[in-house]
């Protein structure tokens, strides 16, 4: 149970940290492309960066489904980024990332492009825990052949 909580925590933090660090480069382009002329007033920011952590949660909480061997991986995936999906959405309309001022296209066109990088993301995670699986096994098997 311990390591499990442990695990948790750890996957929360770096999901909040992987949020906050896009929001900040994303914050960055924007500054650029508008040559310094961005700004967010009315608390905008501070709802963003809330908008930020809400999301860190939204994928690093469910993460822990991938500790349920018994759930088939398809499953697995389904719930954790079927879960931060929705709460990325629903974040995403309530800051005014999707939506405002944008047209139907360009709102969609943002889905799609910040959901993909959740996608990458994800898929850059599991080829490493992959890879750390296989290092784990290879150890094992040159142990007993010891």
């Amino acid at each position: 149970m311990r390591e499990t909580i442990k695990d948790l925590l750890r996957s929360t933090v770096i999901s909040i940290g992987m949020a906050m660090a896009i929001f900040c480069f994303v914050g960055v382009i924007f500054d650029l492309g508008n040559k310094g002329n961005f700004s967010l007033g009315g608390y905008r920011f501070t709802k963003m960066v809330i908008g930020c952590f809400l999301i860190g949660l939204g994928f690093g909480i469910p993460s822990i489904v991938y500790r349920k061997d018994n759930l088939p991986m398809p499953f697995r995936v389904i719930i954790h980024m079927g879960t931060g999906c929705i709460v990325y959405t629903i974040v995403a309309y309530s800051v005014g990332w999707i939506g405002g001022a944008a047209t139907i296209g360009q709102g969609i066109l943002i889905a799609g492009i910040q959901l993909t990088v959740a996608f990458v993301i994800w898929f850059l995670f599991m080829r490493y825990y992959q890879a750390e699986a296989k290092k784990m096994n290879e150890k094992i098997k040159s142990i007993k052949q010891d």
